[in-house]
């Protein structure tokens, strides 16, 4: 029997304490981000650039040659934003391609490709197709396999991973209509149905890939009982099962071919042996699962970028505006800067974020997140720039610009398709939190029990003797380092001094971090605006970083573009620290007290005489949708890709 699904109650601290316990808690290997909120800039972790091995680079190469030609002579990415879909036929070329198969191990019938090879191969469908670079991304960097690939058992990964690489699809299924990034909330749930098996029910919401996929990651709470200790925890579900019905496929502003719907579970029996891990460990596997699977989307940013640049530079040069192409114009031409500046440092982020990942060497959590934050919001402006470079043209859309004539140009196409990276995975704020978390984790290790609220005077005291002698070492060291030695880094030519900056700056990042914890204290999860802006200077720092390493390694290798790449590095890198210092004015002269006030205002009611005027052109309706739980009423939209 399954027990009705109810909504945990749950206060803001039990909810924090979800969280906290499913984020890793160990730092076993070294963080060169982690290290850069610390004030220390250990460019050994990143330079000399890491490299793939010459047979990872033999097959990504073979398999991206495939894939353009798949992509230039198969994919119409036109017809899939006129039909909202992408053909069957695309998706049974793509699963005999190998495409589905890109991150699982050759012995399960994969191709076996690295990170940034899968990366890179993402990039490139992608501009062919922002919709099927989705499918494949959400089938393979969150979807089945990789849960399978790190917290799998040997049995269930024979089962899954050879019909995962050629024949099925995956979907995740962790979101529900009243829960977000609040998974202490998750309502759905399993009950354990004997020894051998779990009874789930609930339903879950945009479910990317949920409405063509064959198997599902789902995320459920067991109930605690005598035997089982419960928790949220991930099993592997056959899409077919009994039960399970597909409620709406959902549309969006862009990625008008995203396979994303409502999945209701009523009574769907689960084997135990479907089990991922013990229960109580989702979270984490989700989380883990995570690390690495966000660099899709950044990846698929640096494929927009780069083509951003190519429509930029081709209709700059060709349309002139009072005697002289508008690339002449500085209005114009600093845009263009931008977009080419910033496209060399998303592809460097990516690409060293990945390599280091395929390197395992490196604890590259936080480096994933910021290359994904980066990535989304770099990518959202590089497209909102095309837009106004094009002008009337950018906004009007391709089939209107084809029927007239002109050069079919999905400009604004790619401005919608974007703006959901900012949400994808953990939005921008969300990220914000994340990243910041893990950013003051050795301000917490030593000094966490002193601002806690819970802790013993006993506990107290001994977090501050931890302190002491934590900050007696590490105080000093944020007053001086190699960032003031005017030949620090002379290896990286004209570049050294940006790396300089980037030292001296992380060091004033950390003071200014631990001044902050020392004002605020405990309220200091409160000032959420402050924190994502302290994570931001990282960002921008750990792109320059990148940026210049990728540069000098293009020199230094013989690249034939390594000048070039050197003068994209430095443009960048001077546009990266006129926002830091920004930032940084902003972090203590702000209208964030000022913004509060309001907001209470705007809640208060007392600002509503501003809202009228106007009509409301939305329907009616709840604002979130029902999901009592319960048996379908409504027709399963779920198709099967042959």
């Amino acid at each position: 029997m399954s027990a009705p699904t109810q909504r945990p109650k749950v206060t803001e601290r039990e909810a924090r304490q979800v969280a906290e316990a499913a984020r890793e808690q160990d730092w076993r290997r070294p963080s060169f981000a982690k290290e850069l909120f610390l004030g220390r800039f250990r460019l050994d972790l990143i330079h000399p650039h890491p490299l793939p091995s010459e047979e990872d680079v033999r097959r990504g190469e073979a398999f991206l040659a495939k894939l353009r030609e798949f992509c230039e002579t198969r994919i119409d990415g036109r017809l899939i934003e006129r039909e909202a879909r992408v053909p069957d036929e695309v998706v049974t070329g793509l699963k005999r391609l190998g495409a589905f198969g890109m991150k699982i191990d050759t012995k399960y019938g994969g191709l076996g490709l690295t990170q940034v090879y899968y990366n890179r191969a993402l990039a490139l469908v992608g501009s062919a197709s922002p919709a099927i670079g989705a499918l494949l991304s959400a089938h393979q960097s969150i979807g089945v396999p990789q849960p399978l690939k790190i917290f799998g058992t040997q049995e269930q990964r024979d089962t899954y991973l050879p019909r995962l690489a050629t024949t099925d699809i995956s979907a995740f299924l962790l979101t529900e209509p009243d829960v977000g990034s609040d998974p202490a909330r998750l309502a759905t749930t399993a009950v354990p149905d004997g020894e051998d098996g779990y009874v789930i029910d609930g339903v879950k919401l945009w479910t990317t890939n949920g409405v063509v996929a064959d198997l599902l990651v789902v995320m459920a709470r067991v109930p605690k009982s005598e035997g089982h200790r419960g928790g949220i925890t991930a099993f592997v579900v056959e899409a077919d099962s009994p039960g399970i019905t597909v409620e709406h496929r959902n549309a969006f502003m862009g990625l008008r071919g995203l396979e994303n719907g409502v999945t209701r579970f009523h009574g769907v029996r689960v084997p135990a042996a479907n089990r991922i891990g013990p229960e109580g460990a989702g979270l984490k596997i989700a989380l883990t699962t995570l690390n690495t699977g966000r660099l899709s989307l950044p990846a698929m940013c640096v494929g927009a970028g780069k083509w951003a640049l190519k429509i930029a530079r081709e209709w700059s040069a060709v349309r002139e505006q009072w005697g002289k192409p508008v690339a002449r114009h500085e209005a114009v031409g600093t845009k263009i800067s931008f977009i080419a500046a910033t496209t060399f440092a998303l592809e460097a982020v990516v690409d060293l974020s990945s390599q280091m990942a395929d390197e395992d060497r490196n604890d590259i959590r936080i480096e994933a997140a910021l290359a994904k934050l980066y990535g989304s919001e770099m990518g959202c402006l590089i497209a909102d720039e095309l837009v106004q470079i094009r002008g009337g043209r950018g906004y009007e859309t391709a089939d209107s610009l084809a029927a007239r004539g002109e050069r079919a140009v999905p400009a604004e196409q790619l401005l919608r398709d974007l703006r959901i990276n900012r949400i994808f995975e953990g939005s921008t704020e969300i990220m914000h939190l994340l990243i910041a978390r893990e950013a003051v984790d050795a301000h917490l290790a030593v000094a966490g029990d002193i601002i806690d609220p819970d802790a013993s005077l006993g506990d107290k005291a001994k977090a501050g003797a931890r302190a002491g002698g934590f900050y007696a070492r590490w105080l000093p060291k944020l007053v001086a380092g190699p960032g003031q030695l005017p030949n620090a880094y002379a290896e990286f030519g004209a570049l050294a001094a940006h790396l300089r900056y980037v030292e001296r700056t992380s060091r004033k990042l950390a003071r200014s971090t631990f001044y902050a914890m020392s004002r605020w204290q405990g309220r200091m999860e409160l000032k959420q605006a402050f924190l994502g802006r302290i994570v931001d200077i990282g960002a921008e720092l750990f792109a320059m970083s990148a940026a210049c390493v990728r540069a000098e390694w293009m020199r230094s290798s013989g690249d034939p573009h390594g000048r070039e790449a050197h003068a994209l590095a430095d443009a960048f890198c001077r546009q990266a620290r006129l926002r830091v210092e920004e930032l940084f004015g902003r972090l203590w002269s702000n209208t964030d007290d000022i913004d509060r006030r309001v907001v209470d205002g705007v809640m208060a009611g007392r600002f509503e005489w501003l809202e009228a005027g106007v009509v409301d052109p939305s329907g009616d309706g709840p604002w979130v949708a029902d999901a009592a739980p319960g048996p379908s009423t409504q027709e399963n939209a779920h198709r099967t890709i042959p």
